[in-house]
């Protein structure tokens, strides 16, 4: 086994802290402008902008560098459809059976229900898949590590990115999820749906619930 090979950190650039300072204030508003949005335009969008978020999502730590991600970037207006389709059998299947009154509850202030639109209308749906194992050139089994943690890491700066590029987004995660493997051809045996994230221009009307997030105080302990 060949042992590790290193390169320098070239790429690192140390800043005055009064810059970090502002940056990391700068950063926190840009990111506090997000929110997640379910009005969508059908505008286009070119592929170009997805591409390199897709790109910036792949630049996410992962266990043991082994990205065990795949993204679907779909704009076609037909594999769209069947995405709304599958989801909105699930979807109904968790508001009127599956969904305990609490998690319904907890819903309510968000004003969703089973149907899904917006899979259709948005330009683009980039379905986020996690390689639980590959086979290597010599068809071994390698099997990936922290899989769901590397991730939601990488979808996290799929979010960041979009947002960074003027796009709005929307993370859905109807349940199960199998029907996107067998619509957009990925393996069973080896990838799990982990989340559909929608992306495009809000409608001019679009609205979003009346929410604010968590103070500091609230999420951090500093000791």
């Amino acid at each position: 086994m060949q042992g590790p090979v290193f390169t320098p950190l070239a790429s690192y650039q140390e800043l005055p802290p009064a810059t970090m300072t502002d940056r990391a204030a700068e950063f926190y508003q840009f990111l506090n402008r997000r929110r997640t949005v379910r009005h969508f335009a059908d505008r286009p969008v070119p592929r170009e902008i997805i591409e390199n978020c897709i790109r910036a999502a792949g630049t996410a730590p992962s266990g043991a560098h082994q990205q065990p991600w795949h993204f679907v970037a779909v704009a076609d207006a037909a594999i769209k459809r069947q995405i709304r389709e599958g989801a909105e059998v699930e979807e109904r299947e968790f508001y009127e059976h599956r969904a305990p009154p609490e998690w319904l509850e907890a819903l309510a202030p968000l004003g969703t229900d089973a149907e899904k639109p917006f899979l259709e209308v948005a330009p683009w749906l980039i379905a986020v898949f996690v390689q639980r194992f590959r086979f290597n050139a010599e068809g071994r089994k390698v099997k990936h590590y922290y899989t769901d943690e590397s991730v939601g890491i990488a979808t996290g700066l799929l979010l960041a990115a979009l947002h960074a590029s003027g796009l709005v987004s929307l993370t859905h995660t109807p349940s199960p999820m199998g029907f996107l493997n067998e619509i957009l051809g990925r393996p069973k045996a080896t990838e799990r749906p982990f989340m559909i994230v929608v992306a495009g221009y809000p409608t001019s009307d679009a609205v979003v619930p009346d929410l604010s997030r968590k103070p500091l105080e609230q999420i951090a302990t500093f000791l």
